[in-house]
């Protein structure tokens, strides 16, 4: 797990060298994850140019795409994986995918998320990552991409890189045989890159009122965020490998496919 010092991306983190059981690690500079990629420009960034991405895959919804379109590299190719689609249909729009608008209005956020009920919503939201068709399918697509041969680096991303992208990363550990206390620990690493690239709406948030326990519920992760997913996937399918198959339908021949590119001695 390594935070990679973009000038252009937030949040850019190399998942190899994630330990892994048996005394295997996560291979370097094949699977990355971060923030949106609006401002990408490896031309005038080193750090980015440097890591031969190939593939992008998007878990953001149409409006964030639309708003925010992301730069892909050169010779790079997308793979859109909107996991949010049924919340949306269902008439939600999770804090998840607008940060930047909940936290422009202190008074809207203190209606919608005070008390309590942002945490509740996250919770929430990380249980609809497991239980929506549209998650399962995004999150299913992005297990077979990793698997191809010809995906290259790939890159996963949302908005701040931290729920639907942390639960991507959480996914392909499970997979990759990653144990709960190393899943975690990658899962909570992002606080600090998050809370940075936010640091100016957080700051002006508060200074015109905000809860600042509002502001740290949505501007980063939490355990519990992350444990309301792993539950509501033991509950529904009875473990995470339950869920990849059959929640996912990622089949044994994929899962192989992932570790056998992802996956290397120490």
């Amino acid at each position: 797990m390594t935070a990679i010092p973009a000038t252009t991306v937030a949040n850019l983190r190399d998942l190899g060298s994630t330990p892994l059981s048996g005394g295997r690690v996560v291979r370097s500079g094949l699977v990355l994850r971060s923030g949106q990629l609006d401002r990408l420009d490896a031309g005038t960034d080193p750090a980015v140019a440097a890591l031969g991405i190939r593939t992008v895959v998007d878990f953001r919804t149409e409006a964030e795409r639309r708003a925010r379109p992301d730069h892909l590299p050169a010779g790079g190719r997308l793979l859109v994986a909107d996991v949010l689609a049924d919340r949306l249909r269902s008439g939600a729009l999770p804090a998840a995918a607008r940060l930047r608008e909940v936290l422009a209005d202190p008074a809207t956020a203190e209606r919608e998320l005070g008390g309590g009920r942002a945490q509740a919503l996250f919770a929430d939201t990380y249980r609809a990552f497991v239980s929506t068709e549209s998650a399962r399918l995004g999150y299913g697509a992005f297990l077979k991409e990793l698997a191809d041969p010809d995906a290259g680096t790939v890159l996963f991303h949302c908005t701040a890189g931290k729920d639907r992208t942390g639960w991507a990363a959480t996914v392909l550990l499970s997979v990759l045989g990653a144990d709960g206390a190393t899943i975690e620990e990658e899962y909570l690493s992002v606080n600090p890159g998050v809370r940075l690239a936010f640091a100016p709406l957080v700051e002006g948030f508060t200074a015109q009122g905000g809860d600042p326990e509002i502001a740290l519920a949505i501007v980063g992760v939490t355990s519990e965020y992350l444990t309301a997913g792993l539950e509501e996937a033991e509950r529904r399918y009875g473990s995470m490998e339950g869920y990849v198959r059959e929640g996912l339908g990622v089949g044994d021949e994929v899962v192989e496919r992932v570790r056998e590119r992802l996956a290397s001695r120490g």
